[in-house]
């Protein structure tokens, strides 16, 4: 899938796209099936709101379950990164956020990148996250909540919040968040919220600052999140686990569109459990240069 010169323009201009049912009803299905499988596993991936059983993230879901596999080489939502940035991606991350009917709690306001420079020494932001929505987003399920063109502003101050859900981020100060929802035009577009059907799609910068509000509906509101990362631009330090911060640089290879409708096959290399070695961390830089396969 290739962006058209005005969508370009309008992603340099706001920060985000968002392309209303993307998917196909049958492709999500073959998705949505597959979440109440990996929201039951008994693994350190599946991260619980604080005081629930809820599943906030669920990480890396590529690595062990074909469907999320295969949509990880999904070409759209491999392709237009790949056409922003001129270069092929790897795997930063890969999640599926939960916000759970009732449960979801908030994810307070931030930018992708100040979590990646700060914890992982991603060199800049060229880096990208590409959402879609597994169930339909509404005003009431908590929907992802944007600051148009706060992405030009690169890396902002930040503080690590270790202790407002069970998830840490680097997160910015509310006086700085009125501030720029003021300069982005206050109550007339200062924060946007896209919402539509389930298949939808949000590309979005890692520069971009967002947030959500707790899910107090009787709605789930689940998506998953490709961070994918230009491969010249690969962390350089392993301070997180392997299942947050991935540590291979592999570059991503599509594969073909209907990838969701046809059961191509996929290498599942954490099917029968997290390696050991996902779990070690170092607070050290790497050498330049370094590649550590998964």
């Amino acid at each position: 899938m290739k962006l058209t010169p005005a969508q370009l323009a309008q992603f340099e201009r706001d920060g985000y796209l968002f392309f209303p049912s993307l998917f196909k009803p049958d492709e999500v299905k073959t998705l949505t099936d597959e979440v109440p499988r990996l929201y039951a596993m008994d693994r350190p991936e599946n991260v619980r709101e604080k005081g629930s059983r809820a599943v906030r993230t669920n990480f890396a879901a590529h690595l062990y379950s074909a469907p999320f596999a295969r949509l990880s080489r999904h070409p759209r939502m491999i392709e237009p990164v790949e056409q922003i940035f001129g270069e092929q991606l790897y795997m930063h991350q890969f999640k599926i956020n939960g916000k759970q009917a009732f449960d979801g709690d908030v994810w307070q306001w931030h930018q992708d990148y100040g979590t990646w420079l700060n914890d992982d020494l991603m060199p800049t932001p060229r880096a990208m996250n590409v959402a879609i929505f597994l169930d339909e987003v509404n005003d009431f399920n908590g929907p992802l909540m944007f600051v148009p063109g706060s992405h030009r502003l690169g890396a902002l101050p930040a503080g690590h919040d270790l202790s407002t859900t069970s998830y840490p981020l680097w997160t910015i100060d509310n006086e700085a968040i009125a501030t720029l929802v003021e300069k982005a035009g206050g109550r007339q577009g200062g924060i946007v919220a896209p919402k539509g059907p389930a298949g939808s799609m949000i590309l979005f910068d890692s520069c971009l600052v967002h947030a959500s509000s707790s899910n107090l509906s009787p709605w789930h509101r689940v998506s998953v999140y490709l961070s994918l990362c230009a491969v010249s631009n690969h962390i350089r330090r392993h301070k997180r686990v392997e299942y947050i911060a991935h540590r291979d640089f592999t570059p991503v290879e599509c594969l073909p569109d209907d990838c969701l409708q046809r059961p191509y096959p996929v290498e599942l290399p954490w099917e029968k459990g997290t390696p050991a070695s996902a779990l070690v961390t170092s607070l050290d830089a790497l050498p330049q240069g370094e590649r550590v396969a998964a």
